[in-house]
């Protein structure tokens, strides 16, 4: 892989394995098993979710429908 500015880049393994291993807690089996595409759609559930704050209509819905229990 290189870089567009032509200095090659270092796929970056221990950071991939580290969230494979570590945060997903694949197997070995299942994580050399996954495709590229496969490996992103499972780690895309830890980054945050880039949206709008829930609406206060919905927020209000989401008490009523799970009010705290004292």
């Amino acid at each position: 892989m290189k870089a567009a500015a032509g200095a090659p880049l270092e796929f970056p393994w221990d950071q991939v394995m580290a969230m494979g291993f570590g945060l997903l807690r694949l197997s070995p089996h299942a994580f050399w098993a996954m495709t590229p595409r496969e490996f992103e759609r499972a780690a895309s559930v830890l980054k945050r979710a880039a949206g709008e704050a829930p609406r206060r209509e919905d927020m209000l819905a989401l008490m009523q429908a799970f009010p705290d229990k004292p």
